[in-house]
């Protein structure tokens, strides 16, 4: 039995596609349409889907939507009503969308389907999914837990914000939920916005920001803002707020509360944006403590699984895991919408089909290290890399790494495209920006050349597995880079009195570790694990470059620029090599070096995509 799995309409549209209960293939539409966070129906992920099973979609027994169209379209309307005649502007603009496309979305979801397969519509069985069963699904069928409490908590679904569910088996409930418009995905998002940065794009810059500011607007957020119970669930103060009908995420009353107008983009940071960033990343961290305590002692469950967007802040994520108050910790690496494609999928084939679910003896997930995107043949790739002007090398595997490993050594910036390509926000071994990260410059230089991005964002290290607690404060796995864990005391350097004293961005350059290019101010890394059984080229590498230097460390970067999606295709990795101030690029078994390659085919990428 094939399922198909959509989400779509609002951001980070995606496929995935489920096979007899296996997850096959899975991947966001921007990856092919070059379109940061794309909310379009997602056709070409479809039709890679099918392709990497070889059928067709008369071959899908179900396609399933990650959500329910008339309870969202019931919520818009009863949220307009209640703050009337306030938000018409915003009315205006809403309304007459959902009135010719979205309230038909059953109709317009076959016509799109239909579109694939040359038809007017596609007739076969279509269901729907609740946007947080959606989430919870994606959590808990794919997690390593027979049974297991289940958290998922975003911006907003139909009417859920956050929700309580509870696994066993192939049986997924939900138990507890907090409806709009108190929600601590969208009192995140605010922030974000209030910070100068873009909304559902910019919230992981607030947290990489965090670390420089100091939590001072703590009391003034709890005393004013969000009042949270010491069961963690909370009231948001919509004085403060603009969202449910206005334009702005924040009103005129929250400018005065934290002294300003909101910051504009591209504006320099300033010691505000860093405390409100510290302010915010203290309260989140608060609220889900708080959740996760009160979901122990009611549930009596020792695993607990994490899904939808704030799930992705992985600095709570690793308190969470410090404070203990569960054994075992799960999270899905597709924790945001794209991620509903794949559990609205599996929730159809364990709870509408009632298909058994089975859980893996060794503790691992069925999520295949969520290397579930595209793959290239080598003679595709030396076809597509030749016809788009590129001069590379074509190797064997070994002189692959050993090649790698030798430009790493070397302080140089590698792209590295091998594999399939992974499903969800981070790049983990297969479509990656590599460096050194003992390189106290290294940061630096992939911020500002490669990246063309804020000097401030930090980037994450990949370990192996078996290296990871010489060198982290983290003994168990980390393979979705979901987890932030401290670089380990006696890696660390003690900063001096005059390094202390610094504020702010002053903070940056200060070398704090034997591994200064991942080791954020607070002695804090994103950190990957990475195992020899889902990705072993790039487990061979670490290795390579552990036999050259003594550490089996690497920076791992997504490979894109600011405002590009992750790199798809061997093309796609060619031009961003072209267009950045990458050294070296090895895609499939073809190495490629900067300055062998035609002057002419250089890109400006710096200000060929709009900005995060």
């Amino acid at each position: 039995m094939r399922i198909l799995g959509i989400s779509a309409f609002y951001h980070d549209s995606a496929a995935a596609l489920v096979e007899d209960g296996n997850v096959v293939a899975a991947a966001q539409e921007e990856r092919f349409s070059r379109r940061k966070h794309d909310p379009r129906f997602p056709h070409e992920a479809i039709r890679y889907c099918l392709a990497q099973v070889g059928c067709t979609l008369d071959d899908v027994d179900h396609v399933v939507f990650y959500e329910k169209p008339f309870p969202k379209f019931e919520r818009l309307l009863e949220s307009y009503f209640a703050t009337a005649p306030r938000g018409f502007e915003s009315f205006r603009m809403a309304i007459p969308i959902w009135i010719k496309e979205k309230l038909f979305q059953k109709k317009m979801l076959r016509v799109e389907l239909g579109k694939l397969g040359g038809q007017k519509e596609w007739n076969g069985s279509l269901l729907f999914s609740e946007h947080h069963q959606s989430h919870a699904a994606s959590a808990f069928f794919p997690s390593p837990f027979e049974t297991a409490a289940v958290l998922t908590m975003d911006g907003v679904g139909e009417w859920c914000t956050t929700s309580l569910g509870h696994g066993s088996g192939n049986h997924l409930e939900i138990v507890k939920e907090l409806h709009f418009p108190h929600s601590l995905g969208l009192l995140y998002s605010a922030f974000t916005y209030y910070s100068g940065f873009r909304v559902n794009s910019g919230e992981y810059k607030v947290m990489g920001l965090a670390p420089y500011g100091e939590p001072r607007f703590v009391d003034k957020i709890l005393d004013n803002v969000i009042h949270v119970q010491e069961d963690g669930t909370f009231h948001i103060n919509q004085k403060y707020f603009n969202y449910i009908s206005g334009l702005t995420m924040t009103s005129r009353a929250f400018d005065r509360l934290f002294d300003g107008p909101p910051r504009k983009p591209e504006d320099q940071l300033t010691q505000r944006e860093m405390d409100l960033a510290a302010s915010i990343q203290a309260v989140t961290e608060l609220v889900v403590l708080r959740l996760a305590r009160s979901i122990r002692k009611e549930t009596g469950e020792q695993n607990l699984c994490l899904a939808g967007g704030v799930a992705l802040n992985c600095v709570a994520n690793g308190k969470l895991m410090r404070e203990g108050i569960f054994d075992n910790i799960w999270v899905q690496p597709a924790a945001g919408d794209a991620g509903g494609a794949l559990g609205a999928a599996l929730a159809v084939w364990h709870q509408y089909h009632d298909r058994p679910r089975t859980v893996s003896p060794d503790g691992k997930d069925t999520m295949a290290g969520s290397y579930l995107g595209p793959v290239f043949e080598q003679n595709d790739i030396e076809n597509r890399l030749r016809a788009a002007g590129a001069r590379f090398e074509a190797v064997n595997e070994s002189e692959v790494i050993e090649q790698t490993a030798d430009a790493l050594t070397e302080g140089k910036a590698v792209g590295w495209m091998q594999g399939r390509m992974e499903f969800g926000p981070r790049a983990l071994g297969g479509r990656s920006i590599l460096g050194d990260p003992r390189s106290p410059t290294m940061q630096k230089t992939l911020n500002l050349k490669v990246k063309y991005r804020e000097s401030f964002r930090p980037f994450a290290p990949s370990v192996k597995r078996e290296s990871v607690s010489d060198w982290f404060e983290h003994e168990g796995d980390s393979p979705y880079m979901l987890v932030v864990g401290g670089v380990a005391n006696d890696r660390r350097r003690e900063m001096t009195e005059e390094e202390r004293e610094l504020f702010g961005i002053e903070k940056l350059n200060i070398v704090r570790s034997e591994l200064p290019a991942i080791t954020h101010v607070d002695y804090s890394a994103r950190i990957q694990t990475v195992h020899h059984d889902t990705n072993p080229r790039y487990w061979d590498l670490l290795t390579a470059f552990e036999k050259r230097t003594g550490c089996p460390v690497l920076i791992n970067t997504s490979f894109n620029v600011r405002g590009e999606p992750i790199v798809c295709t061997p093309e796609d990795a060619f031009h961003c090599f072209m267009g950045t101030g990458l050294d070296y690029l090895a895609v499939g078994n073809c190495v490629m070096r900067k300055e062998q390659q035609d002057p002419a085919l250089a890109r400006d990428y710096q200000n060929e995509f709009a900005l995060d």
